[in-house]
């Protein structure tokens, strides 16, 4: 995933809107995500538009570790969200591992599917888009 020039640089994310009306988040090599880095991305990620509901691809490669309260706040259960699916791209273990835990024991109340690849897992985005 190539990251513009104008995305947001964040604790443990790079994010950003795509051209494609797509919201876009890359975790950072390494990132070991608490609860107060999901607030700051979140917060980015609604700003990209106010009426408007969008989809969100997570490209989770890299990823060291993410606390239970970080995992439980992205599941958007119990707040308000611009985001109407997640797709989350997983290359390893450890990704897997949060991916399967974050779909399995949180349920995401909006629809969220892992992905091997960043094409399949924005075909997929595209049937969300408004």
């Amino acid at each position: 995933m190539n990251i513009p020039e104008t995305a947001h640089d964040l604790t443990c994310y790079f994010t950003w809107m795509g051209e494609d009306g797509i919201a876009r988040t890359k975790v950072k090599k390494g990132a070991e995500v608490k609860l107060e880095h999901a607030q700051e991305n979140s917060v980015v990620v609604n700003s990209f538009y106010v009426d408007t509901k969008f989809p969100l691809l997570i490209d989770a490669r890299g990823i060291k570790s993410m606390e239970r309260e970080a995992r439980g706040f992205f599941t958007t259960n119990g707040r308000e969200t611009n985001t109407v699916a997640f797709a989350i791209i997983i290359d390893s273990s450890v990704s897997k591992v949060v991916g399967n835990f974050f779909m399995g024991i949180s349920k995401p109340k909006v629809p969220t599917k892992l992905f091997l690849n960043e094409a399949a897992a924005l075909e997929w985005l595209h049937k969300f888009k408004m």
